[in-house]
């Protein structure tokens, strides 16, 4: 079977596609023929040895795939070959084949498009915990949404309208806005051009926002937490901008407000059953169209490094998959 290889850390480029052995599964796991990969930033940073934790090499990377079992192993008993499922892998997906812990494993309604369930564990899953367990959004209160045009931010949006809140989108151009939109968000702003804040306080009468989610760090995290109101929880998902602010810890003192940390990997693995229990909630979601995953761009395996660099550079909008 054919793989895309990081074989070294360091530059997207020297990723190459490459015949390897098929995987076998072993006890407890389940061998999958992947028909989408999802592409997410820390494959980026896995491939360039920046992410927590660096894979023994060689590795394939990619985290979050769909597709048909094809076998399973020793003791495994709530899938069997020819179901289709979702999986969360770790590393390995952005292959023809790959092996997966099958406690990491969901099976999915057969009428479930694979491609779009390919892109619901990481962005789907993490902001469904952060906006139900972490944030506790509640109907009627305001969402503010950082870097909205990306695949976390396309999903904040619809998951914030299903919780019944009046979302705010902020991205960095009118193409990004365009797809929040579309999303559903209530109000756009293009913080390349206006005033975050001084839009903050005319689109909520000066009251600030509920919540904030914030996957991007960098100069905006600060205006953002600002724009809070009393008692307002700030979303702490990511760095994409590459810049990991410095807060002034008195604006936490003044309003009244938490900053609360998000790291989805750590609870699936703390909670595995309450995860699970979310990540079928967005499955059934999926079939009854409540969301639609925004998917912007399809490569092929022989395209993948193009994949990780289109959402790496931040030009991706919504999901971008991988389609061995």
């Amino acid at each position: 079977m054919k793989a895309l290889l990081c074989r070294t850390f360091g530059s997207l480029d020297d990723l190459t596609v490459e015949d390897v052995p098929a995987p076998v599964a072993g006890p407890g796991q389940v061998l999958i023929d992947v028909k989408a990969a999802s592409v997410n930033f820390p494959d980026a940073l896995m491939v360039q040895g920046k992410y927590q934790f660096k894979p023994a090499l060689p590795f394939a990377a990619g985290g979050e795939l769909a597709g048909i079992v094809l076998a399973t192993g020793e003791g495994v008993k709530h899938l069997r070959p020819g179901m289709h499922v979702v999986g969360i892998s770790g590393t390995g997906a952005f292959a023809e084949q790959v092996v997966v812990d099958a406690r990491r494993v969901l099976p999915l309604d057969p009428s479930v498009d694979l491609e779009l369930a390919a892109t619901l564990p990481t962005t789907y899953g993490t902001m469904h915990h952060a906006l139900t367990d972490r944030a506790q959004l509640k109907a009627g209160e305001t969402l503010l949404v950082l870097g909205a045009g990306g695949g976390i931010g396309t999903a904040t949006i619809e998951l914030g309208k299903i919780a019944g809140a009046t979302v705010i989108a902020a991205a960095s151009s009118a193409e990004k806005l365009a797809a929040a939109k579309q999303c559903g968000a209530h109000h756009l702003i293009d913080y390349s051009k206006e005033d975050l804040r001084a839009r903050i306080k005319e689109i909520t009468g000066d009251k600030g926002v509920d919540v904030v989610v914030d996957p991007v760090g960098g100069p905006f995290s600060e205006a953002a937490l600002r724009s809070t109101g009393w008692g307002g929880r700030f979303l702490v998902i990511g760095f994409a901008a590459g810049e990991i602010p410095k807060i002034p810890l008195n604006l936490v003192l003044l309003k009244g407000c938490s900053i609360v940390g998000v790291f989805w990997g750590d609870f699936m693995r703390r909670d595995p059953q309450r995860g699970g229990q979310e990540l079928m909630e967005l499955a059934g979601w999926l079939r009854e169209g409540k969301i639609r995953p925004t998917v912007s761009a399809r490569y092929p395996l022989a395209e993948g490094r193009e994949a990780l660099r289109h959402v790496f550079e931040r030009n991706a909008v919504g999901k971008v998959l991988i389609i061995p």
